[in-house]
């Protein structure tokens, strides 16, 4: 069979950029079985309740949901079990020194293939305040209607 080449995103949390300012993004291997790559391969997670977690100086992914593989049988796995995480050492170091801080987490962002192995993405990131979500949605709401503007007065041939 033939290595596979590139990426393959799986899921993604949009919630996450929503609900967290991004300081730090890290790419981690994780340890699956093999009834959770089957799944993966159909397409099938969420990340939206995910979050990791530290244990015995080791990263652990949890709530991160992979659902049953349809056609396992006995040996298909939990769906919401603790899945450790591959980083180097001094990357543990610094995310652990990072996560110590006040109001920070680490959140999955993304889980995808990468030449035929299951990585994920993981951040550092910092919870948002009410005020901080409406201003980004405010943001964003203002930069679309200048693009829709601007598209619209190249259209008309007002440039």
């Amino acid at each position: 069979m033939a290595k596979e080449q590139g990426t393959k995103v799986i899921a993604r949390n949009k919630k996450a950029r929503h609900d967290y300012h991004i300081e730090r993004t890290w790419e981690a291997g994780i340890v699956l079985s093999g009834t959770e790559v089957k799944s993966l391969r159909q397409g099938r997670a969420s990340l939206v309740d995910g979050f990791a977690q530290e244990y015995n100086g080791e990263l652990y992914l949890e709530g991160v949901h992979i659902p049953e593989y349809s056609q396992g049988t006995w040996t298909n796995h939990a769906a919401r079990r603790r899945r450790k995480l591959l980083l180097h050492r001094d990357e543990l170091r610094t995310i652990f020194a990072s996560s110590q801080e006040s109001g920070h987490t680490i959140v999955p962002l993304e889980l995808y293939f990468k030449d035929g192995r299951a990585k994920v993405e993981i951040a550092l990131a910092k919870g948002k305040k009410l005020y901080d979500k409406r201003q980004t949605l405010r943001e964003r709401q203002d930069n679309r209607e200048a693009e829709r503007a601007m598209s619209n007065a190249f259209k008309r041939g007002r440039a």
